[in-house]
């Protein structure tokens, strides 16, 4: 078995995300494929944030009990607390105040900020409510991650 990944097909590691993904364009979600889940993992969850954001992390996606074998997030995941097309996996409320994916939207002449998208592999799945924050979440992953991945790009405006 390889090493537990995350990428996408949208943009390349550590280079700039195509706007489509961001505010400026459409502001959805990219698709996402995960490899090389590690045995014993029972969900997964996916956390995108902004470490540059001007006062703190700045959280852009929270998606949590995905099932371990889980190969690909579609593109355009819609803004719900569950998502039915990915077996019912919860969506959590991002630092815009909104359920599910907001793009890329850093403070226009601040340069470019990095943004990670994390894939953490569980050894149970959360009983964690729709719409719960990242203090939350991280709160109820704490004790239960197996690995984690992570990719990240880039945006500006």
């Amino acid at each position: 078995m390889g090493e537990f990944s995350v990428r996408t097909s949208a943009f390349t590691h550590g280079e700039a995300i195509q706007t489509k993904f961001t505010c400026e364009g459409d502001d959805v979600s990219p698709s996402l494929t995960v490899g090389d889940v590690p045995d014993g993992a029972e969900s997964l969850a996916v956390v995108v944030d902004d470490p540059d954001a001007p006062t703190a992390t700045f959280t852009h996606w929270l998606l949590w009990n995905l099932p371990p074998d889980t190969v690909e997030i579609h593109e355009d995941v819609p803004q719900t607390e569950t998502v039915g097309t990915l077996d019912g996996v919860v969506q959590g409320t991002n630092d815009f105040g909104e359920l599910g994916y907001r793009g890329p939207c850093p403070p226009e002449g601040d340069g470019p900020h990095e943004y990670r998208f994390t894939a953490v592999a569980l050894d149970t799945t959360l009983d964690l409510d729709p719409g719960a924050k990242r203090r939350d979440l991280d709160d109820a992953m704490e004790g239960a991650e197996i690995a984690s991945a992570r990719f990240t790009g880039t945006f500006e405006r």
